[in-house]
């Protein structure tokens, strides 16, 4: 019997099969699939042979799918509601950084507001926060000059 080896993708120790003793990966199904996937991933960086085979499959899936993401969305109001908020997000945060980008936002160095993050996972939330806020900007009503005058 070979000796056991290690997984380098869960770093549990297994013996590798009597038909394939060069195995590295062990039998997980996690394994496997990520195996599959890097594999699949090399294979496409590499192989233009095989690239174009993919694409062409792809394109013949779709072609025989054509109503598939309709149908997908019809049965999975959910999903289309969730991504429409991260898209909503995700246009929020793609203005606010053309914000930045051509230096209209406002210098807040010299502000005196305070930040205060409030939560139960405040480990996560001590870098890179994106806050979304209103700011208005109330003046004080200017005296009518008509009433002023009267008194």
């Amino acid at each position: 019997m070979s000796p056991s080896r290690r997984c380098p993708y869960c770093r549990g120790l297994f013996f590798p099969s009597l038909y394939r003793p060069q195995q590295v990966i062990c039998s997980q199904p996690g394994c496997q699939r990520r195996r599959k996937r890097e594999y699949h991933r090399r294979k496409l960086e590499t192989d233009a042979v095989y690239r174009q085979v993919v694409r062409d499959s792809q394109k013949q899936w779709w072609a025989e799918h054509r109503d598939y993401q309709k149908q997908h969305r019809r049965q999975r109001p959910e999903l289309v509601k969730k991504n429409q908020e991260q898209q909503r997000l995700r246009d929020r945060k793609r203005r606010l950084e053309r914000l930045v980008r051509n230096n209209v936002a406002l210098d807040l160095k010299r502000s005196a507001a305070e930040v205060w993050l409030l939560g139960p996972k405040l480990d996560v939330l001590d870098r890179n926060n994106l806050a979304s806020v209103e700011v208005l900007i109330l003046q004080p009503p200017s005296p009518n000059p008509a009433t002023c005058m009267g008194s």
